[in-house]
């Protein structure tokens, strides 16, 4: 899937996470940022990198800002700024 525009999802507020998305040229480059990075860090870069694979983001540049969130939002949220950037959602 070819990303088209610089999309994001979601917000800044506690337990929930922020996405920014935009077009790359160089493979995936993921910016994460967790008040959790300690102890779950690895599991939210998994998490993230998961989406964009199952949806076939091969080139993008992501920047990831949680605040906690549980998984399935961050799943959501970046599956949300994949299809906004895709074009296909709002």
């Amino acid at each position: 899937m070819e990303m088209k525009l610089r999309a994001s999802a979601g917000t800044m507020e506690s337990s929930d996470a922020y996405v920014e998305i935009e077009p790359g040229t160089d493979g995936i480059k993921l910016q994460l940022e967790s008040v959790v990075m300690g102890q779950f860090g690895e599991a939210i870069e998994k998490a993230v990198r998961n989406v964009l694979q199952e949806l076939s983001v091969e080139n993008a540049n992501v920047r990831v800002v949680d605040r906690g969130a549980l998984e399935c939002v961050i799943r959501a949220r970046v599956e949300t700024a994949v299809l906004r950037g895709k074009g296909d959602a709002q």
